[in-house]
């Protein structure tokens, strides 16, 4: 019998039918497997909900970070909530389903490569991944949108009630921080985010104006300082593993059907993270 693995996976957006039967043809190798949700479910919470639940019926602990797209407010979802009231809407919800969540006391892992603490971080962005060239957050939306690569984010996501994407980040990075400076100095850890904690992996992006919309530099040395083994991570749409400081960031998204169609050599799969990935 196969020893129980911890997978992870993120960008399902299952607002796309074909990425919904992705997600219903999901299974576990082992009833005692665990799946590491990071962020992008889908856009609407009813859809993020249907994805969970499913996923927690069949693997035997689910954690979820949220990525940028399930605190979008789309004007036709029946759930108006924004912001800080949208994501603690969707935390209850998965408290209901057993899916852990940010809020909650981090896991500890021991199968393979355990024991390790798994802590899933929702840490938002901040407009310093400033892309080559740009002087400021100011001079740098202004040549995205010269360039028409903009997120989405800036019409959707609201960060009610704070006054701006980066005064939430900040109260988040602050709160996030001062409970893994809590751990078990004696445990490593498995770092869990929809964003990428370093700017490395943006340094492969098509459209470098994106990078403002992709993490902080404020989680920088994390990986670090908090004794990780691995870092899971999504939002680029770009699976790959990257090594930094010795330590392994897994890039683990979905993507796009469109995606999947135009690079049909990128996996749309679990990848598992404990043991190591032999892909």
């Amino acid at each position: 019998m196969s020893e129980p693995a911890l997978y992870a996976i993120s960008d399902l957006h299952v607002g796309h039918e074909e990425n919904r039967r992705l997600v219903e043809s999901l299974r576990p190798s082992t009833g005692a497997d665990w799946l590491l949700v990071a962020g992008d479910v889908g856009e609407f919470a009813e859809d993020v909900v249907w994805a969970l639940r499913t996923l927690s019926e069949r693997f035997a602990t689910v954690v979820w970070t949220p990525g940028n797209h399930e605190l979008w407010t789309p004007p036709t979802d029946p759930v108006p909530l924004r912001g800080a009231a949208r994501y603690d809407h969707l935390v209850a919800e998965c408290r209901r389903l057993g899916v852990l969540t940010p809020e909650d006391p981090y896991p500890v892992w021991t199968g393979a490569g355990g024991p390790v603490v798994v802590a899933p971080l929702f840490t938002l962005y901040d407009y310093s991944f400033l892309p080559a060239g740009s002087r400021s957050k100011a001079h740098a939306l202004r040549l995205a949108y010269d360039a028409g690569v903009v997120c989405t984010d800036e019409i959707l996501l609201h960060p009610d009630p704070y006054p701006t994407r980066e005064d939430w980040s900040r109260a988040r990075i602050e709160e996030t921080e001062r409970r893994l400076g809590d751990l078990d100095p004696d445990l490593p850890t498995v770092l869990v985010s929809h964003w990428p904690l370093v700017r490395e992996p943006t340094d492969i992006l098509t459209h470098p104006e994106f990078s403002l919309w992709c993490g902080t530099e404020r989680t920088a040395q994390w990986h670090v300082k908090f004794r990780a083994k691995a870092a899971v991570y999504g939002h680029l749409h770009i699976p790959r593993s990257l090594v930094v400081d010795g330590v392994r960031f897994e890039e683990v998204s979905v993507g796009y059907p469109r995606e999947s169609r135009r690079w049909p050599q990128r996996p749309r799969r679990l990848h598992r993270v404990f043991p190591g990935d032999p892909a």
